[in-house]
């Protein structure tokens, strides 16, 4: 499915993420994560959150791995790479063309309706706690899709805020009011 893990997309901080080909064909990425002591929480936090959505800016989960310590999460493959990429790009030494403003509109919309998805229409709200450039993954289309659940907490309807020991994620993009250690469905917007 992998090639051996020869084409390698990229990396995190959960693990590395390769190119794959399903037997009918369908290009994967395959989150392969890093070999934890732990019981997997990371891994099953991902699995059943993004089991949980179903939209159009969110990356599709097409199946998973967990053996002993191996663990292995397949998605849909998004060509464009991550937002990340674009942002950070100087155009004339990685040949990405940048992004123009009414794409760059577009896109951020495309990111909001993702999250609002999080929140409307279910018993269970999920906050991602870690949405960043590099957690947004963007499609032949430029069609952007919310990726890494590895942080996500599930929080039920009837609660209103939610309480976490310690802030997650990356400082420059965690917003103010997580340091309050009180965060609602709104934090993350």
């Amino acid at each position: 499915m992998t090639n051996y893990f020869k084409d390698k997309l990229g990396q995190g901080g959960y693990g590395d993420v390769y190119k794959g080909k399903l037997p009918d064909n369908r290009i994967v990425a395959v989150k392969v994560l890093s070999e934890s002591k732990g019981n997997g929480e990371k891994f099953l936090n991902e699995v059943v959150s993004i089991r949980r959505t179903a939209h159009v800016n969110i990356v599709t989960l097409l199946g998973f791995c967990f053996e002993g310590s191996k663990r292995a999460l397949i998605y849909e493959f998004t060509s464009k790479g991550s937002l990340e990429n674009y942002i950070y790009n100087d155009s004339k030494l990685n040949k990405i063309p940048p992004l123009g403003w009414e794409r760059i509109h577009h896109i951020a919309i495309d990111i909001a309706h993702g999250l609002k998805s999080f929140h409307k229409g279910c018993n269970t709200q999920i906050l991602h706690l870690d949405i960043k450039p590099q957690n947004i993954l963007l499609d032949q289309d430029f069609c952007p899709k919310i990726s890494d659940f590895g942080l996500a907490k599930l929080c039920y309807r009837k609660e209103s805020t939610m309480s976490l020991v310690g802030a997650r994620g990356i400082v420059g993009y965690i917003a103010r009011k997580v340091f309050s250690k009180l965060r609602n469905s709104l934090t993350q917007i």
